[in-house]
């Protein structure tokens, strides 16, 4: 199964490189668990974690502060259920918005 991020800066018009981005699993009692840290490429993405997520209830925390004054960082969970196919998760940010979908 494979993950992969791409966040877009929308003020600038331009990927945002060098953004921290954290992957958690959560537990079946609630409790969220780091499997992997990675920090998005030039084109502002991160292809590749260290750890491969499985299925169940994830999530990535954006670290967003130098991209927003309102949004220090941002957190998206979704829901694998078939650990066998690719998960794109992007992040469009803006200094007051931001928006997310399941990507290709």
């Amino acid at each position: 199964m494979s993950l992969s991020t791409h966040v877009l800066d929308a003020a600038k018009g331009l990927p945002a490189a060098g953004v921290t981005v954290r992957l958690d699993r959560r537990a079946d009692d609630g409790t969220w668990t780091t499997l992997a840290e990675a920090h998005t490429d030039d084109d502002g993405r991160v292809r590749e974690w260290d750890a491969p997520p499985g299925a169940g209830v994830h999530r990535l925390t954006f670290d967003t502060a130098g991209l927003s004054d309102f949004y220090p960082e941002v957190t998206v969970a979704f829901t694998i259920t078939d650990p066998g196919r690719h998960h794109h998760v992007p992040l469009l940010i803006s200094p007051f918005a931001y928006s997310t979908y399941r990507g290709s």
